[in-house]
Parts: structure tokens; sequence; C-alpha cells
């Protein structure tokens, strides 16, 4: 018998017997070996058939039968940038578009089906990349044709198997325990017979699509470590444990989110974070080219979006292109007499009209297309208060829960058909569960603005109680001040007014164009395109004046400037076009001084600075005429120029936080900020300014900070932001702050620092010059 297992077959201290044996044992194995690899390749050519039927197909806004269109032929290129923009947390995304919307010839564009490409020398492995992109921008659309293309052996070969896991869809299981070899085999049955060995050697890719739909936490801070395929946990344990790299630490994770739910995502488990900015100008002009055969319709389309900068705004969404093309088609093509809509309320009051006039025409009908039956406006206002409570809380995914909640029987045939389908749709079916959403998150605004108005003009406690019941406590607890006997809503203006504060104390300014709607909706013609759903006689002419004095008169206070904007848009969404043509005047005659400017006109034109695509050299808010409310609302402009310049005590931390963005967005303008008198500048205020001053994005060279009363944790701060790399600051002006010695010694040790590269240090010490470098 041989004493070494591992002698090789022809080892002469083998005998002939074992010898013979053993290259028949081994000869077995390499069959076996083959064989399951035939069998393995089977199952992976089996996946990418499945895949490709999942994917080749897209609906646009509708999921009715035999509605699917191929993607390859609708799907136009998005523009996709890596890195992304700043301020994604505190902003509604119809502002990050605005702010979007100027291309930045700094992007470095990417194609999706680059997304794990090393682009650079410097770029290291990429294993987890991180997606942004607002509702409806083309995310889901980026990841579907990336999986195609895969399935259908055009690109990403390399790749063993592509694995897509709607996070929508994930929720449904959030409750049950899982291995994440079973989680594959119940998403992806054609994978049954791959084996956990399987994983640890292939290339995987797991694509985590719509992390903003997930229902349950991520706690990367605080799980069990799992590094085994087949060890049971929950699911939202076994998804932190794939992203840190614990289990399958070689596979590729792709995660696509909206950007408020990023935040999620530690960024030291990221390698490449990419942003999804929709359509470029060309590229929505080849989306409605293909669209229609029409070449002259397709041009009048373009020609009227690109005439009102609110919708060529939103058609950086796709989503947005196709209700546009809905509404404007049917508008384009018919005996139309109104007046093309020019406001988001206009659009999208027509766009449900639209969908009654085609649900009548499909279903029959004694009512005229346009007119609301008693069960239509039943059906949306249930809708409505889906999307109202919804709105709240920040879903939007529903299941067969919330609906029943809200009165929607999800066995009806009409909650799937007509209205519904272009509306409200169920996405998917697995696991004999549903999951709805709406079209777009502007629609469940849009439809939650409609709720809650029709609420307002029944003004019923008893018709209210049993909605009432149904509504969970939240920050902003609308029907506490709506229905409340203590301080009862008076009038229409003094509805709106309530709802507008409510809105400007939202951090992220999530209610911001739920608010531009529930104004839009209090003009007569929008009631009217509705079609007798909202009560019209509130809307008295003097009453909407009133509503529209209000919003002029506004002060905001403490709220931050970013927010205060929305005043603006409020008015512009009543078709009060007054204040912006005074602006526009004021621009041209170019006389600062002369016009006395009100808070509003402020918050205009902070928004028209912000969003013109010539840069300001200088902005100083000492020389426009107006109060320190509106010296406050004019901040947002700073993100547009190269050199800012305010003096006084009257901004608070909000508003430096305005300062610190235009600082550290992408790009940054921002080359010299001068600041006097500003002693209301705290510690905690100059230690964001430095923060902001170590982003890789900041360009500032030029710091003054006059008379602003510096401590010694001031000093430390700046210091901090001395020694940063890269550091572009290269004069930094601290007269008449009487620096003690211990803060001098900071700024001093900062000098000695390599990395400083700063060139004038001015103090108001002995000398006026504290250091010349």
């Amino acid at each position: 018998m041989c004493q070494k297992q591992s002698a090789s077959i022809g080892d002469s201290s083998c005998p002939e017997g074992e010898k013979k044996r053993r290259t028949e044992l081994q000869t077995a194995d390499l069959n076996n070996s083959v064989s399951q690899g035939g069998e393995l390749q089977e199952v992976i050519e089996g996946h990418k058939m499945s895949l490709k039927r999942r994917c080749e197909h897209v609906t646009e806004g509708t999921h009715e039968a035999g509605s699917g269109t191929l993607l390859n032929k609708i799907y136009t290129e998005l523009y996709i940038t890596e890195g992304q923009s700043e301020e994604v947390d505190t902003q509604h995304e119809v502002r990050q578009l605005e702010r979007t919307s100027k291309k930045n010839i700094q992007d470095t564009p990417i194609k999706c089906q680059d997304i794990f490409k090393v682009l650079s020398e410097q770029q290291r492995h990429i294993r987890v990349v991180l997606t942004n992109g607002v509702a409806g921008v083309g995310k889901t659309f980026s990841v579907q044709k990336f999986s195609l293309d895969w399935a259908e052996g055009l690109e990403n070969q390399d790749i063993s198997l592509v694995l897509p896991l709607s996070c929508r869809e994930l929720n449904l299981i959030r409750d049950e325990q899982h291995s994440l070899l079973s989680l594959l085999h119940v998403f992806h049955p054609t994978l049954q017979k791959i084996r956990a060995e399987d994983l640890s050697v292939w290339k995987l890719l797991f694509i985590f699509d719509g992390l903003d739909e997930s229902r349950f936490s991520l706690g990367f801070n605080n799980h069990r470590v799992i590094s085994d395929v087949t060890r049971v946990s929950s699911v939202d344990v076994l998804l932190v444990n794939l992203i840190q790299g614990n289990l399958l630490p070689s596979a590729l994770i792709w995660i696509t989110s909206r950007p408020a739910a990023a935040y999620q995502i530690p960024p030291s488990c990221v390698d490449r974070i990419t942003e999804v900015r929709g359509f470029t100008d060309s590229q929505k002009e080849e989306y409605f080219r293909r669209r229609f055969s029409d070449e002259d319709l397709s041009k009048r389309i373009i020609s009227h979006i690109k005439a009102s900068r609110s919708l060529h705004i939103m058609c950086l969404i796709p989503v947005f292109c196709w209700i546009a093309t809905i509404v404007l088609e049917d508008m384009m093509t018919r005996d139309q007499r109104g007046e093309l809509p020019k406001t988001l309320t206009d659009l999208y009051s027509h766009f449900l009209m639209v969908q009654i006039k085609r649900k009548k025409q499909k279903y029959g009908g004694k009512q005229r297309p346009e007119e609301l039956t008693e069960a239509d406006k039943e059906l949306l206002l249930k809708l409505g208060r889906l999307a109202f409570e919804h709105l709240e809380e920040g879903n939007i995914m529903f299941y067969s829960e919330d609906l029943e909640r809200c009165g929607l029987d999800v066995s009806e045939v009409s909650v799937y058909s007509g209205v519904c389908t272009e509306i409200f749709k169920r996405e998917s079916v697995i696991f004999q569960k549903s999951v709805y959403c709406f079209v777009h998150l502007s629609i469940q605004e849009f439809l939650a603005a409609v709720y809650m108005f029709h609420c307002y003009t029944i003004k019923n406690k008893r018709i209210m109680g049993s909605f009432l019941k149904y509504l969970k406590p939240t920050p902003f607890s609308w029907f506490s001040w709506l229905f409340t006997n203590n301080d009862p809503v008076k009038s229409l203006d003094d509805f709106l007014r309530r709802a507008l504060m409510k809105s400007l104390k939202s951090k992220n300014g999530h209610l911001d164009l739920f608010v531009r709607f529930l104004h839009g909706l209090s003009l007569e013609s929008n009631q009217r395109i509705l079609g007798g759903m909202l009560d019209q006689r509130n809307s008295h002419p003097e009453t909407i004046q009133k509503v529209l004095n209000n919003l002029k008169e506004e002060n905001s206070g403490e709220i931050s400037p970013d927010r205060s904007i929305n005043i603006f848009h409020c008015l512009m969404e009543m078709k009060d076009q007054s204040v912006h043509q005074e602006i526009q005047e004021f621009l041209k005659s170019g006389k600062k001084s002369e016009k006395k400017l009100s808070e509003i006109h402020c918050s205009a034109l902070a928004y028209l600075l912000q969003m013109s695509e010539e840069v300001l050299d200088e902005l100083d808010l000492e020389q426009y005429n107006t109060s320190d409310e509106g010296r406050r609302r004019l901040i947002p402009a700073v993100r547009n120029c190269r050199k800012f310049q305010l003096s006084g005590s009257f901004l608070s931390t909000s508003h430096w936080k305005v300062v610190a963005s235009a600082m550290t967005s992408n790009p940054s303008h921002l080359r010299e900020l001068i600041l006097s008198k500003n002693k209301s500048l705290t510690d905690a205020d100059v230690k964001l300014l430095s923060s902001a001053m170590m982003h890789p994005n900041c360009r500032l060279e030029t710091l003054r900070l006059w008379c602003c009363s510096l401590s010694e944790i001031s000093c430390d701060s700046l210091a901090s932001a001395l020694r940063s790399n890269p550091s572009h600051l290269r004069v930094l002006d601290l007269s008449g702050n009487q620096l003690k010695d211990p803060a001098v010694k900071l700024l001093c040790g900062a000098l000695q620092d390599p990395l400083c590269e700063l060139e004038t240090l001015r103090s108001v010490r002995d000398d006026p010059v504290l250091s010349q470098v």
C-alpha cells in the first residue's frame, strides 16, 4: 500500500495497481467536472434568456397588457457623470434639477455599460458603485440597459452573472430569514442548480435598484458579521455584509438611489459615486423625435417646451418628457381652443383629464369624455389620500395594506384599468404579492395637493372624521391645524399661507412641489380643467389677490434662503409674472442701488442669478437697496459668482450653510470671500466654512474676515483648513480681530506645515502683516 497519498501517477514508489486505481479516480473526477461545467453553463445561458425577457421590454407610465415597448427602440443615452451634486439631502429634487440643468464642463461623463471600468490611472479597482439620481431620471432604465446588453452578449462579458435585486421586491420578504444562496434561488429561479462553491469562484454583479424604495434600515455600525453564503439571516443583514465585502468580497455591487436616501451607504464602502443627470438639451430633442413620426408635431412640442423654463428643466427627466408628450400631443392634434400649459399645475391638470378621457373612450360611458363621474372622483381622492399620507412619510412604493388603509379595494378591476394604469400602476408581482407606485413622484405630489385642496374645500369635520382616525402622527400634522377648533382656517388665503409656512420649515424641501401645486390649484382656470373635482366657490379674484399679496409680503425669518425661493415659484404657478418681469427689467437697467427691492424681489433675483449661464464677477449684498431679510434671500446667488462680499451681523447658521455649499459645489466658482463686521459668526460657523475649504471641489483663493471677533477655537479651525490637501487658499486676512497669542501660535504652526500654500496672512497685531510667507 502506498504510504504517500500525494504521490503522482508516475511515482515509482507506488505499485502498478494503485497507479491504475488513482488514474481511474482522476479521470472520473475530470469527467464529472466537465459534466457539471456543462450544466452550469446551461444554467448561465438560461439565466441570460430569463434576464433578456425581463429587460428587453419597458413601459412608459403604463403597465397595461401589450403596452410594452422594446427598450432598444426608445432608449436614449442618458447623461451620467462621475461624482455627485452637493446638498443632495437639503433640496427638493426639482431644485436639484434646476441646479444640474447647467452642464458643467468639468463633468466626467460615463456610459452605463462602463460603470465598473477604471477610467484613469489614479482609480483603483471598483467594486461598489453608488448611482444617484432624482425620481424618474432613468436609473432603472440604465440598470435594464446594462443587464440587457450583458444578457445579449454585447457588453461586460467578463462578468459571470448579473443579478438584479429590486428593493421594492425585497421589501416583500423583509420579515423573513434567508441565506444569500436561498435569496438568489427565490428571486432568480433559473439559478436553482447554483451551489455555494460556485458563487465564490465566479465574477458576480449584484444590482440593488431603488435603495430609496427600501423599507428596512441598513445598520452598518451594528450588525452580525456573515461570510458564509449558506448562513441564514435577515435580508438587511445580508445586504450590509455583501456591501461591506464580508460576503463574497470579490463580487461587484451596484446600488441605485434617489439622492435623499443615498446617505444610508457609508462613503468608506463606496469606490465610485455616479449621478444620472437625465437628458441634455440635445437628448430631449432626440427623445421627442423618436416619439413621433410627424416631424412637424415634434418640432412644435420642442418649441413649446423651450418657451417655458419650468417645463424645459423638468424635461431632464425622461418620465416627465412622457407626461408632456401625452398632454401636448392630445392638445395639438385636436381642435384645441385653450392655451397650451405653461406651468406644472397646468400640465398635470391636463394630464389627469387626458387619462380620464382615454378611460371613457376605451370603456364607454354616457358622460362626455372630459366629465368626471362620482366613481372617478372617489377613486382619485382615495389615490390622493394615499399620495398625501405617504408623501409625509417619504414612501413612494405601496403595498396592499397601504391601499386598504385608504379605502382602495385591491380586488376591484377598476384599480388596475383605465385611469389607474397611467397614473397609479402595479409595478410587479412576486410571492403572490403586488407592489404599487405612482408613475412619478411629481404625480404623487400633484394628487396629494388635489386631495388636500379638496379636504379644505369641504371643511366638514363629520366627513373628515373617518379619514382622521387612519392618520399617523407626523412632524407635519396638517389636519391638526386644518380642522382644529382652537385655530380654525378662516379662508383660502389663510389655508395657503399656513401650508406654505409648514413647507418652508421642511429641512429637505420635500414638500416644495406639493405646495406649488396647492397654489396653482387655487386658480379657477386649473379647477375648471379638473372638471368639477374641486369647488371653485372660494377662488374669487379678491381672494386670489390676497394669496398673491401674502406671497409677496411673506417674511421667512430664520428659514434657509434656499427654502424662500419656493415662494417665488408659488407665484409663478399662480401665473403672476409681475415679480419676474420687474426683476428682468432691474437686471437690464444695471442700477443696483436705485430700485428698492422687496423680499420677494430678492428671492426671484437670487433664483435668476443662480440659474444664469454667466458667472457673476462680484456679488456685494451692500450694493442692493433692500432690507436685511432681502439680503438674506439673495445669498443663494453666491453659488454663481467669483467674489462674494457682505458685512453686518444678520446671518445665522442656515445662511452660512448656503455659503459653504457654494464653496463645495460642482463646479465651485467662488474664488474670493470677503466678510466684515460679522460678529454673529460663531465658532461653529467658522468650522463650517473651514470644512468647506477642505473639500476637494473648493477653489477659494482669498478669505477676508475683517472684525469678526474670531476666537482661538475659530483660529484652530482655520489652521486645520490651511493644512488640508489640496488647499488653494493664498490670502487669509484676519485684520481687526485682536488675536491673542494662543490663536497666533495655531496659525503660525499651520504656516510651517509643508501642505500649507498660503502666501499672505494678515492680522491687526503690532504689524498689520503677521506673516509674509
